[in-house]
Formats: C-alpha cells, structure tokens, sequence
C-alpha cells in the first residue's frame, strides 16, 4: 500500500492542487477514528503516517507513574526505566500497538480521506472561479424548473434562478440560451452556490457595456438606471468626450445597438436620456417623450418638484399606470408631482404680481399627488395624445 498511497498523495497535488500534508494531517485524524472505532481505545492513540516509506504506525501514548491503575494511559517508573533510564515520572512514552491487519482499514480510511479532500478542493476551486464573476453577466443553458427555482447550466456548475429574478414577460424552455447576472456567490455545506437574476438593473448596464464599445472603454458613463423589468427602463447617461453624443452613441446607427440589448431582453422598452448637472433639464430629460413647460422646486424639500406640462401631454407624461413618471422619479432621484399648464394659471400670474424670491417660494403650492400615486390611475388619451405618441 506504500507506493500505491504515495503516488495517489503525489498525484492530488500535481492535479488538484491538493497539499500533501493537508491530506496526510486529515488522514491521521481519520485512522485516529478508525482505530477507535475498531479497537475500542483511542484516547491516547496516535498514528503517524511515513511520507517517505508511506508506512503507518499506531502509538499508544502512556504517562510514566510511581503506580500504575490504568495500563492503557499509564507506565511505571520500573518499566519505564527498562526502555530508557533516562525517563522520569510525569514523561510520556509512545508504545507501537499497531495492530497486524490495520493495513486494509488504513486503506479503506485513506480513499474516504482523499475522496472527500478532492471534493472540497474541487468545491473551492469552482467557488473562487465563480466569485470573480459576481456582479457579471454570464450566458447559461436553461436545464430545468421547479416551484422555487430555474436552473441554469453555466459550465460547471448549475445555478439557481428565482420567481422574483424572472422577467415576467419570459417563459423559459429547457436549452434555452440566456444571459444572467450573477447577483451572489455562496459557498455552503453542500457546495458553492451560485444565484442568478435576470431582472437586476445591473444586467442591463452590463449589456450595456457588452453592446457598446464607448461604455465598456468609459467614454460614455451611464449614471443611473429605473428599470421594471420585462415592461420598460429609462438609462441615464453622459459622455466625458465633449465631441460624443452620450444617447446616441447608446442608441447606434438605425437603433442597432440598443435593439440587440431590447431583443435579449425579450423587448423590454428603453428609453435613453441624457444626464445633466442642472436638474431641472434632468428631470425634463428623464420624462421623455413628453415635452416639459417647466419644473419647479420646492423650497422645503430639495428632493422634490412640480413638473408642469401642456395639458395635452398630462396622461403621456404620467404615462401607463404612471410607469413613465414612476421610472423618472427612480432615475432622477426626485419625487415628481406632474401638473398640467392650466392648472398653474394662476401660480404664474401671481409670480408676474409678485416677483421678488421670498414671495415666490411662498407661490409654490406642492400637491398631495405624487409619482407614485400615479400607478393605478388611467387616463383616456385623446386624438392629439394619440397623434403626439
């Protein structure tokens, strides 16, 4: 068995990376047990593996005494001195007791040893590999499906995608090809676990950066993303070259790039809007397509405004179920009360009675009605919303 387990300790390292003494320590921890297990002592038991010969002994530990009451822990003095005189009461002294057919159960601990350290060397190494691919994208084969998860093949290990990190407009069919973000990595009891999303912001602006050269090399940032996914996003972006346009550059030539990322996301709409330092053209710029009149900040709240636009443009502004005005308001950071031009009449005559500054922070009446608000409200849109859509 020598040559055999020395060239099996041999090979783990060359291949698995496995350190011969991490497996020789763990296996005498192992025969420590066996023995015990096999023999019935094991409390003062110590096995020592040979890794030039590749032999093993087993020792019994005793402790020389002026009497003896357990033979198994204990050694007199007499006795003691027969071996060397040089010991002393209180020394320890190992016996070999290694029993004749202890060959064939070392055997038999050693597989169970290496096998398991292959595992979880095995475990490890496709947990770091996968950890550098947190907060990426990576394209897997869909495999199968439960009631919790879909599970996704990406090499060499089977990921797990959830109910909420499903785009509900998909229906996912064994060997399908999707694209994922990896959201987290976890390394548990049973293995390195890797969790899936295909509904992250984050995806997007890695197809983003996929898709775009200019994003990938940082000529064009993108700043911030709203997005419901499977339905419609709105990205935020900017350009550090003064000669790029930022949207663009995004959008490509006939819409091309920005179409390969709406077909991978199963149509999801994209609305790409150019980030500015005032935020007044921000927030016009973030409720695109409709036109903005004017936007006007409340004086108590610096994360909140009225945005007013031309009545005919109210319901595209607010948008379906309010997503227009509710994605503005993710992407801006504002909370945005959207009112039509007629109804703030009366605040623009009174700012034309009134212009110095205190009174017209006074003007500023805010309404009760926010983005938010908006989600289940439906408006009838007319021939001109229509025909401005």
């Amino acid at each position: 068995m020598s040559k055999e387990m020395l060239n099996a300790l041999d090979a783990l390292e060359a291949e698995k990376g496995i350190s011969k003494e991490i497996v020789i320590d763990a296996l005498e921890a192992a025969l420590v047990s066996a023995y015990k297990r096999h023999y019935g002592q094991a409390q003062n038991v110590e096995v020592e593996f040979d890794s030039k010969k590749g032999n093993i002994h087993v020792y019994a530990v005793k402790e020389v005494t002026e009497e003896v009451f357990d033979s198994q822990l204990e050694v007199s003095l007499k006795e003691a001195m027969e071996v060397n005189k040089a010991y002393e009461m209180g020394d320890k002294i190992r016996f070999e007791v290694t029993p004749k057919d202890f060959g064939r159960i070392a055997a038999q601990t050693a597989k169970q040893v290496i096998l398991q350290r292959v595992r979880e060397a095995e475990r490890n190494i496709i947990y770091n590999e996968f950890s550098e691919y947190e907060n990426d994208i990576m394209q897997g084969i869909v495999e199968r499906q439960d009631r919790r998860y879909i599970y996704v093949n990406l090499g060499k290990i089977e990921a797990v995608l959830s109910k909420q990190d499903q785009m509900p407009n998909e229906f996912y069919q064994p060997h399908d090809r999707i694209k994922v973000y990896v959201s987290r990595v976890e390394n548990t009891s049973k293995g390195p676990q890797v969790f899936v999303s295909r509904s992250h912001p984050d995806l997007l602006k890695r197809l983003f950066e996929q898709e775009i050269p200019e994003v990938y090399d940082g000529i064009v940032e993108i700043v911030s993303i709203a997005r419901e996914a499977g339905d419609r996003s709105k990205v935020s972006v900017r350009s550090t070259d003064p000669n790029i346009d930022p949207v663009g550059t995004c959008v490509g030539p006939k819409g091309q790039r920005v179409q390969a990322i709406v077909n991978e996301l199963k149509g999801e709409n994209m609305d790409i809007v150019e980030w500015s330092e005032d935020p007044a053209v921000f927030i016009s710029n973030a409720l695109n397509p409709a036109q903005v009149v004017d936007v006007i900040f409340d004086p108590n709240n610096n994360k909140a405004c009225t945005v007013v636009v031309p009545d005919y443009q109210l319901s595209l502004a607010i948008g379906k179920r309010g997503q227009n005005a509710r994605l503005a308001a993710k992407l801006t950071g504002f909370k945005i009360d959207i009112k039509p031009e007629s109804e703030m009449e009366d605040y623009y005559a009174q700012l034309a009675e009134t212009p110095d500054e205190e009174t017209h922070d006074e003007a500023i009446v805010a309404s009760d009605m926010t983005a938010d608000d908006y989600e289940n409200v439906e408006f009838e849109k007319t021939a001109e919303d229509e025909e401005q859509v």
